[in-house]
């Protein structure tokens, strides 16, 4: 087994794993684990999925297991479905005819040694007998492993073509791993990388949310711009390289090492819209930048308004779900409002803690500071604001209805809308506390 460390894996999906190769080899089939869960494996690190490699073909493998899906047949391809587990059964398979960068015109069913010479990665070119433990590595894989290293298997140039995912997998899988790209490998990808843009938004979206993960996500974003890719899949993103920043605001320098920096202190749970709000949150600066002709000074006027719709066309050409989506745009839109909290008005202030994405607002606030002065004044006024609102629970819900004002002979319209606002103002100001006292507002009010 040579390097692997000792480490609790998921005991249940590695055992149903490796029955499902038990079963494959007792009705006669070659069967291995393969690829990404071996190479964890070995590495120490617990698998998530665990992928099998068989000479069995798919109709075979429908025969041994009462419940498949057949995702990809006629590509070899088929999903078994034990103990409430999902395992990507494929058929050893030597691809060929690669014509558009993406997919294979046909594959060639073959043994296992060619179909490990057919894959991405040497570190993902491994196979596993569960049973007896034995590695089969046609490819070097446990060598690049040792020396922690992204490497192709055969020519980088001829990897790279068959699919042009491959470029960003290479990008992702050394920022997730914390391994080096091989020279030739790395060049391979700088001369191909604007023919990501030959794949899918949905494909390079998916690569792109694995790729801006904490622990991993600031490096992967460096490795990003070292290959190329990140003019290419985000190029907003990439004019910030060089968009430079006042000093006395920002010590760390252009806007990119700011949004590096964020990245860089994400906490290890963060989620998608926390991620890519800081991503996206600056993302106007190149494109409003502008400078005192007197002192030098940089301003990005309004750039938190231009960037909430760049983030949203961003986001929408990388098909994000409008629910991930939406809390992104809000984040970004709003992150400028953090520094003026001491000057708000109570009923202001309160409005804003009560935003459904306040939490979330809050957070990319710390971060901003961390990525740049490190001051949290602000930030811990808000926890602190915070923490007695949610003292006060008959805040949370206002105090009158539209139906309330009808009852009280206001007709549907924009008066009624316009005095629900008001009274909602004077409730988070502390000047309405209750809804009689609304109601007799109200009454009065209107007598006026």
């Amino acid at each position: 087994m040579g390097f692997r460390e000792n480490q609790p894996m998921n005991s249940s999906l590695r055992e149903t794993a490796a029955a499902v190769v038990h079963r494959l080899q007792v009705a006669g089939f070659a069967a291995f684990w393969v690829g990404g869960c071996v190479r964890d494996f070995l590495l120490g690190r617990e698998p998530q999925d665990f992928d099998i490699a068989t000479d069995a073909r798919p109709a075979q493998v429908e025969k041994l297991f009462s419940k498949t899906i057949p995702v990809g047949k006629k590509f070899g391809v088929v999903v078994v479905v034990e103990n409430g587990r999902q395992f990507q059964v494929a058929t050893f398979r030597a691809e060929a005819e690669y014509r558009d960068g993406r997919r294979p015109e046909k594959i060639v069913f073959a043994d296992a040694r060619a179909d490990a010479e057919r894959r991405d990665f040497t570190v993902n070119g491994l196979f596993l007998d569960p049973g007896t433990q034995i590695i089969h590595d046609w490819v070097g894989g446990q060598k690049d492993l040792r020396a922690k290293i992204i490497r192709t298997i055969g020519v980088p140039g001829d990897r790279f073509d068959e699919d042009y995912l491959r470029l960003l997998r290479a990008v992702r899988f050394a920022a997730q791993l914390d391994f080096e790209i091989e020279p030739a490998t790395l060049s391979a990808i700088q001369a191909r990388a604007v023919n990501i843009k030959r794949i899918s938004a949905e494909r390079v979206r998916d690569e792109l949310l694995k790729l801006f993960m904490p622990p991993h996500a600031a490096r992967g974003l460096w490795l990003l711009r070292e290959s190329g890719i990140l003019a290419e899949v985000l190029p907003e993103l990439a004019a910030t390289i060089d968009c430079a920043q006042s000093p006395d605001f920002h010590p760390e320098g252009s806007v990119f090492n700011h949004i590096a920096l964020m990245l860089q202190k994400l906490p290890g749970g963060a989620g998608v819209p926390l991620v890519w709000s800081v991503l996206l949150h600056d993302i106007a600066k190149p494109v409003t930048a502008s400078q005192d002709e007197g002192t030098g000074k940089v301003h990005f006027y309004g750039h938190e308004q231009v960037g909430a719709a760049m983030a949203e066309k961003i986001l929408q050409g990388l098909r994000f779900p409008k629910k991930m989506l939406d809390p992104i745009v809000t984040c970004v839109k709003n992150h400028m409002q953090f520094k003026d909290v001491k000057q708000m008005r109570q009923a202001t202030l309160r409005r804003l803690l009560l935003r459904e994405t306040f939490p979330l607002e809050l957070e990319l606030h710390r971060l901003d500071c961390l990525g740049s002065s490190g001051n949290l004044e602000h930030y811990e006024f808000l926890v602190e604001q915070s923490a007695a609102l949610a003292s006060q629970p008959a805040i949370r819900p206002p105090l009158l209805s539209g139906d309330d004002l009808i009852r009280l002979g206001m007709k549907p319209g924009k008066a009624l809308g316009a005095m629900l606002a008001e009274v909602r103002e004077k409730q988070l100001a502390d000047e309405l506390k209750s809804a009689r006292e609304a109601r007799v507002w109200v009454k009065k009010k209107l007598a006026a």
